[in-house]
């Protein structure tokens, strides 16, 4: 893998110093990053350490556009992480590096009024509630004034060559029109349709609770979602709503007694920030999404079909119950960036007392929408701390603290203990 990367990137650099200089424009650009943290009983006990860590972690991307003329350019972005002191790059030497990757890599061409972009490429749906993350596929959209009309085929799953290896593609379809009424208000309903004739091949992660489970058993799966998000801006402050309904339907084989499961789910999310001054502002966000209890035909529990490792459907929150900034675990039966059964608030503030430098302070408050095994109900409450401070134009220092008082369904029996994190993020774009 680095020996392929070294070639892209060899063969990218061949491409923008042979180019005449008048025919090409080259745009570079990155992020980096490097966080150290500790995180601590985040089984809701403190005698196992099943979920305890303490490192410290590196990314870098790096980002290269060539902007052949106006109206065509080719995009790039690559990446690769380290943990300090693993074998892959962070031992010593640092030259054990195999965890190269190439996110994304398309074409993007315009034929007035028609944009194309096709390759990897990357993309957000419903804020992240239904996807946020890079995905192999096209997107073609129109756009005129005030209105933007995209079309997106995302592939999510190649079933292979053979008899009837083709029937496991998985294939996601989606419209998603944006319309600017005024400089105030803007809505983008969307339509997205899931779809494969033996979906069990895939076996994509179906989270439905705290555990989740797979699409393994399914054959013939057609699902949709209809959406809309309205976002709204004020001189005040901004505020902004998502609803989804999940509906469609799933043939399993043929030994299952159902037959077939009908998907009946659905998501709903408010958010709004106001400003109290120059220097503070008040906000907060509050999301419902349904579960499921009942063992029938009905699947009632909202949740997107993703890979097994957990990408597409990405909503981060709560630095604990939520992923947050530290990523790497979260809480016992918190569902964590995949929203699914489960009623979240949260109400907070940033202040800035000075340039350069922010507190932000967040309290969240989460519960399973329907009961788990032990008929409990309550994750708990998390206390968020952030402190941020531009130590030079471009660099950024954050201080993160979080502490959860655990609820009886984040665990619940002996050994019973509060999940803590504490840590420390330094970070750059360019």
């Amino acid at each position: 893998m680095r020996k392929m990367t070294v070639l892209v990137l060899a063969a990218l650099l061949t491409v923008a110093f042979v180019m005449p200089a008048s025919a090409l424009e080259n745009k570079f650009g990155g992020y980096w990053r490097t966080r150290a943290w500790t995180q601590q009983n985040f089984t809701g006990e403190d005698k196992t350490s099943a979920l305890d860590w303490t490192g410290v972690d590196t990314r870098t991307r790096l980002f290269y556009t060539a902007v052949i003329n106006e109206n065509l350019k080719f995009e790039n972005k690559f990446e690769f992480n380290s943990t300090w002191g693993d074998t892959v790059g962070g031992d010593i030497g640092t030259d054990g590096m195999t965890n190269w990757r190439i996110k994304n890599s398309y074409v993007d061409f315009t034929l007035a009024p028609v944009n194309f972009k096709v390759g990897l490429q990357a993309t957000t749906l419903g804020r992240g509630f239904l996807f946020d993350d890079d995905f192999a596929g096209a997107t073609i959209t129109y756009k005129s004034e005030g209105v933007e009309i995209p079309f997106i085929w995302m592939k999510a799953y190649e079933g292979g060559k053979g008899l009837d290896a083709n029937k496991a593609d998985f294939d996601f379809y989606i419209l998603a029109p944006a319309f600017t009424v005024s400089e105030m208000f803007t809505i983008t309903p969307y339509a997205i349709w899931a779809t494969s004739d033996n979906a069990g091949k895939w076996k994509p992660t179906l989270h439905t609770s705290a555990t989740p489970g797979t699409l393994e058993g399914f054959e013939k799966v057609n699902i949709y979602y209809i959406g809309l998000d309205l976002d709204a801006k004020f001189d005040a402050g901004k505020a902004w709503f998502t609803g989804v309904y999940q509906g469609g339907k799933g043939d399993l084989l043929k030994a299952n007694p159902y037959g077939s499961i009908d998907f009946q789910a659905w998501l709903a999310a408010v958010g709004a920030s106001v400003n109290l001054s120059d220097k503070a502002d008040i906000h907060g966000q509050f999301f419902y999404a349904t579960g499921d209890k009942d063992k029938d035909d009905k699947m009632k529990a909202f949740f997107v079909p993703s890979q097994d490792d957990g990408t597409g459907q990405s909503y981060y929150w709560a630095e604990i119950m939520g992923y947050g900034v530290f990523d790497e675990y979260v809480s016992a039966n918190a569902p964590g960036d995949k929203i699914t059964n489960i009623m979240a608030a949260n109400i907070g503030t940033t202040f800035k007392p000075v340039k350069d430098f922010s507190i932000t302070f967040d309290i969240w408050y989460a519960k399973l929408v329907e009961k788990d095994a032990n008929n409990e109900d309550y994750l708990g409450t998390e206390v968020d701390l952030v402190l941020s401070y531009e130590l030079v134009k471009g660099l950024k220092l954050d201080l993160i603290g979080a502490y959860l008082f655990r609820g009886e369904a984040t665990y619940k029996g002996l050994n019973e203990a509060n999940p803590y994190e504490v840590g420390t993020q330094l970070s750059l774009s360019f």
